[in-house]
């Protein structure tokens, strides 16, 4: 008898298995699925869009003005003049509104569209970690380490403070001002606040990279670096 054995008459070949009818009703949300999938990746990753809610980064940026926000910049790269866009919630003393499920949802469908968080603020960098940041110099400007610094992104005749302030800036943190002076609750408006106004690195969203609407204004966006500031003074033992 053969060793080979033959399949007996009227049986048929398995059928490959297939899924079942409700995967391949759904199966049409695999693509937008992993698309919005990459969008999500890309925005917390690389490059986060965000909107322009106000005037207080005015002439620099305008309100309704779209830009891309850079996740690759460490706060330890960050440099006097760089515009960035950081949670606010911690270093302004913010109270964040508690949400539910539902509009958690809908709030990071509309970050993908650059609506950011209520507590998510755009203002340029004045002061490092360890700067002495005063207000004002006796020529009116505003003084880093003992330097009276020129700021070219402020509208012309505008003062660079009309509040008077002497700080100087704790470790892994940051001093916030708007270019609009007039018009920014940043730093100077949370003195008295804990943490004195100063912004957390770790709070640090981005660095502003391009604006990318209104087409017309479409472009890098200058951060007008504050090259002529000395480093600050290292502290001394037991400081």
């Amino acid at each position: 008898m053969s060793a080979d054995t033959t399949p007996e008459q009227g049986s048929t070949a398995p059928s490959r298995t297939r899924p079942p009818s409700g995967i391949r009703r759904h199966r049409w949300l695999l693509g937008p699925a992993t698309l919005l999938l990459l969008v999500v990746l890309v925005r917390t990753f690389l490059v986060t869009p965000f909107g322009i809610p106000s005037g207080s980064m005015q002439d620099t940026l305008l309100v309704g003005d779209r830009i891309l926000v850079s996740r690759l910049t460490a706060p330890a790269d960050l440099q006097r003049g760089d515009i960035v866009v950081f949670d606010a919630s911690q270093g302004f003393n913010l109270r964040v509104p508690e949400r539910g499920l539902f509009q958690t949802l809908v709030e990071a469908a509309q970050s993908i569209f650059g609506k950011g968080q209520p507590t998510d603020y755009i203002k340029r960098i004045i002061g490092l970690p360890g700067d002495h940041v005063k207000c004002c110099a006796p020529d009116g400007r505003l003084e880093v380490n003992g330097v009276a610094v020129d700021e070219p992104y402020i509208a012309p005749g505008a003062v660079p403070s009309a509040m008077t302030f002497d700080v100087t800036v704790p470790p892994d943190r940051f001093w916030m001002m708007g270019d609009n002076r007039g018009a920014s609750a940043d730093s100077r408006a949370h003195l008295g606040d804990p943490g004195g106004g100063m912004v957390p690195g770790e709070d640090i969203i981005g660095k502003v990279w391009v604006r990318y609407w209104p087409l017309g204004r479409l472009g890098y966006v200058d951060q007008g670096q504050l090259a002529s500031v000395p480093a600050a003074p290292v502290p001394r033992n037991g400081e």
